[in-house]
C-alpha cells in the first residue's frame, strides 16, 4: 500500500539535486510523495524556486527570506524582495522566514542583527495577514521572540519548521493553535518525539529539510524520507502509518491547498 505523503519543507534550489533531480523525484514518487514544498532563502533563490515549481507539478514553491540572508543583503534588495513576494500569487506559502540568534558557521553574526531580523519578520508577518498564505518559520535560538511577534499579530495557522524550543514553548504553540513540521530526524531525536506526543494530529506536518538533516549524517536527504518520520509518529500516537500519513495529508490541504 503507497500512502499519500508530503514534505512541507526542502530545498532544492541550493544545487544538491541539479545533476539527478528527475530522478529523485521519480523516487519520491514511488514510495508516496505528492507534494513537496520547496523553500525559498532569498532574490536568486526565490527565482529558482518558481522556475523549478513551474517545471515540476509535485514542486510547490515557497518564497522567503531567511533571516541570516536579510542581514548580509542591502537593504533595497531586502525591501525589493518583500515586494515581489508580496505581489506574487504563485506561491502556496511564505517561506523560510523568520529569527536566528545562533552564533554559527551558518550564521557568522549571531543574534547581532537581531533589530533587523525582527523588522523583516514583522513584514512577513503583515504579507502573510493580507495574503493569507501561511508562514514557514525558522526560530533558531530565537523562539520567545517568534512566539511573541506571532501572538501579536491575527495569524491563525502559521507553521514551526523543524522547532527546536523548551518544552514550556512547544506547548504555548499547541495551545495557539499553530503548527509543526516534524523533519524525518524525529526518528532519532527525543525532543521532536516529545513534540510530537504533546501535539494534536491536526497540527501536525511532515518535513525534510533536504538536502539537510538527513538519516545519515554527511548523506543527502530527500523528500522521500518522510515516509520515516510517518513511521515514527505512528508509533508515538498509536495511529496505523496510514492513519498517520492520511492526517497528515488532509493537514497540508487544509493550510496549503
Amino acid at each position: 500500500m503507497t500512502l499519500n505523503l508530503v514534505d512541507v519543507h526542502a530545498h532544492f534550489d541550493l544545487g544538491e539535486y541539479d545533476e539527478d533531480l528527475p530522478e529523485v523525484l521519480a523516487d519520491c514518487k514511488k514510495v508516496g510523495v505528492k507534494a513537496i514544498i520547496i523553500n525559498g532563502v532569498h532574490k536568486e533563490s526565490n527565482r529558482k524556486v518558481l522556475e523549478l515549481a513551474k517545471k515540476y507539478d509535485i514542486l510547490k514553491p515557497a518564497l522567503g527570506y531567511y533571516p541570516v540572508h536579510v542581514a548580509e543583503d542591502p537593504w533595497e534588495k531586502v525591501e525589493e524582495e518583500l515586494e515581489f513576494i508580496r505581489k506574487n500569487k504563485e506561491m502556496v506559502a511564505i517561506g523560510e522566514v523568520g529569527l536566528d540568534y545562533k552564533f554559527g558557521d551558518d550564521n557568522p553574526h549571531g543574534d547581532k542583527h537581531k533589530e533587523l531580523q525582527k523588522k523583516v519578520f514583522q513584514k512577513f508577518i503583515e504579507i502573510s495577514e493580507k495574503t493569507k498564505k501561511p508562514l514557514i518559520i525558522h526560530s533558531r535560538k530565537a523562539e520567545l521572540d517568534v512566539i511573541e511577534m506571532l501572538e501579536s499579530s491575527t495569524l491563525k495557522n502559521p507553521v514551526m519548521h523543524c522547532f527546536s524550543g523548551k518544552k514550556k514553548l512547544v506547548q504555548r504553540i499547541a495551545d495557539n493553535g499553530w503548527n509543526f513540521s516534524v523533519p524525518v530526524i524525529v526518528t532519532k531525536l527525543q525532543q521532536f518525539q516529545e513534540m510530537v506526543k504533546y501535539t494534536n494530529i491536526s497540527q501536525l506536518l511532515t518535513e525534510t529539510d533536504s538536502p539537510y538533516l538527513g538519516l545519515i549524517p554527511g548523506k543527502r536527504n530527500t523528500p522521500a524520507n518522510v515516509l520515516w518520520g510517518i513511521k515514527e509518529i505512528a508509533k508515538i500516537k498509536g495511529f496505523t502509518e496510514e492513519e498517520t500519513a492520511n492526517n497528515i495529508f488532509m493537514n497540508y490541504q487544509k493550510l496549503f491547498l
